[in-house]
């Protein structure tokens, strides 16, 4: 079954009218026919399954059938803060962990990046980002798009992720996969949770002595883990140990 998204307004009493490129994809890529099942998703998080009452080249119009009451999206709302790696490897650890269930990534650069990002580059890859975004959360039936910030500095994400009610990073000098285990099973039901990734070249020792003292340094076993692994390891733990 398909998965689209919608604003609030869409959503009519019995019936969600879908705009935009989504219409195209519908009619013409997929070549979805009046009467197939579709799911549909608004901005507040509802989700609906439908069949198709009428295609049209601007609108298509679905019958409301039942409601998801159960839904798709991790009992967390997960901050990714990652360090922006080297060539496409942003647009897979975005795909994947978008899949996986993390709600908002946040791009930071830091100081073993090698990536270096201006105003308008950073805007037209936070673009691009946001497309992979949307699509990888239509292919694994998310509740909602997870948003891709624009990249911060080391010293904002920090104050960034000192808002959330808990910060894990993991860290290639940390040891012991009970120490983790722990501190994954003290996290509170719904408790906001940030993840600091590093580069390639992982984080600096200055980054390391930046972090607050109630942010957890984690391991992640005793493998070094590349960075676009790290953050799909993490988030795959956590949903083993906490997702309901």
């Amino acid at each position: 079954m398909y998965q689209f998204f919608v604003e609030d307004e869409q959503v009519q009493q019995d019936r969600i009218c879908i705009v935009g490129g989504d219409v195209n994809h519908i009619g013409h890529v997929l070549r979805m026919k009046t009467g197939e099942k579709i799911r549909i998703s608004d901005q507040s998080g509802r989700s609906y399954f439908c069949r198709i009452l009428e295609i049209t080249e601007e609108e298509v119009w679905a019958q409301i059938e039942d409601t998801d009451e159960m839904g798709t999206e991790f009992s967390h709302k997960v901050y990714l803060f990652q360090g922006l790696p080297k060539s496409d490897k942003m647009e897979l650890i975005i795909q994947k962990t978008v899949e996986l269930g993390v709600y908002t990534v946040i791009p930071v650069a830091m100081k073993n990046c090698v990536v270096k990002l201006d105003e308008k580059k950073a805007q037209s890859k936070c673009k691009r980002w946001q497309a992979i975004a949307e699509s990888a959360a239509k292919q694994s039936k998310r509740t909602v798009i997870p948003q891709i910030q624009m990249p911060l500095s080391w010293k904002q994400a920090l104050e960034e992720a000192k808002e959330l009610d808990v910060v894990l990073v993991p860290y290639e000098n940390e040891r012991g996969m009970e120490a983790t285990r722990e501190i994954f099973r003290s996290i509170p039901e719904g408790a906001s949770i940030g993840v600091m990734i590093g580069p390639e070249g992982g984080f600096s020792p200055e980054e390391i002595a930046q972090l607050d003292k109630d942010m957890h340094r984690i391991s992640l076993g005793r493998r070094i883990l590349r960075t676009e692994t790290a953050g799909m390891a993490t988030l795959s733990m956590l949903i083993y140990e906490l997702d309901i």
